[in-house]
């Protein structure tokens, strides 16, 4: 059935409802206490879960502890220290190269629009709306691989593109739910719609998606 966009976003603001009364406590998994630290925990979480990165997050930020110490590290040193995260060799050119960029083009300090983030090494719009949501207040929508796979099944979604979905979905959720909409999803695909093993039976979503397993 093709829904019109008004009976869309009617769908899409009680989904949000359901989800906020499930999970009224989701948040952003990865530790941090700045936007730099931040950057640092989402490069490193590429292919590798929040809780892993979380491991390694307090003696790699206890080793550097400011941007400027990650940008002249000892590029060997900081890949050996994130390597549990995998991809390290690559992460630690992206985190020094992202952190040089930050001290000689933005006085130390990470930018704040989309525009300037998604031109440091190794940030792409997931990194760069995360850290414009968490830390600086922004309506941004960060579209991993949860959101992918639950807003097609939900159909609010049509494609599997990070950018194409995160466009789709800002015209139908409401501009205030953006940041919080995808920790709640990530919540559920880990607890219920769990890719290959959905518990459609136990989904507080069921009588909203067309893709229910009745």
């Amino acid at each position: 059935m093709i829904e019109n966009k008004a009976v869309k976003s009617a769908r899409a603001e009680e989904v949000v409802r359901l989800l906020k009364k499930e999970y009224p406590d989701s948040k952003c998994s990865l530790n941090y206490s700045n936007p730099h630290e931040l950057l640092v925990a989402t490069i490193l979480s590429a292919q590798c879960t929040d809780h892993r990165v979380n491991q390694v997050l307090p003696e790699l930020f206890n080793s550097y502890p400011s941007v400027k110490a990650f940008a002249f590290a000892d590029l060997n040193k900081l890949s050996q220290e994130i390597y549990p995260c995998g991809y390290h060799n690559q992460k630690a050119k992206s985190i020094q190269g992202s952190s040089l960029a930050i001290m000689n083009d933005h006085g130390g300090k990470v930018p704040q629009t989309m525009e300037e983030l998604i031109k440091l090494p190794g940030v792409g719009r997931k990194t760069a709306n995360c850290i414009l949501g968490e830390c600086f207040g922004y309506p941004s929508m960060v579209i991993d691989t949860h959101m992918i796979r639950i807003m097609n099944l939900l159909q609010f979604a049509t494609s599997k593109d990070p950018k194409k979905i995160e466009l789709e979905l800002m015209e139908v959720f409401n501009k205030r739910d953006w940041v919080k909409l995808t920790h709640m999803v990530i919540d559920h695909g880990r607890a219920v719609c769990i890719a290959r093993r959905p518990q459609c039976d136990q989904c507080v979503l069921q009588d909203l998606c067309p893709s229910v397993l009745r």
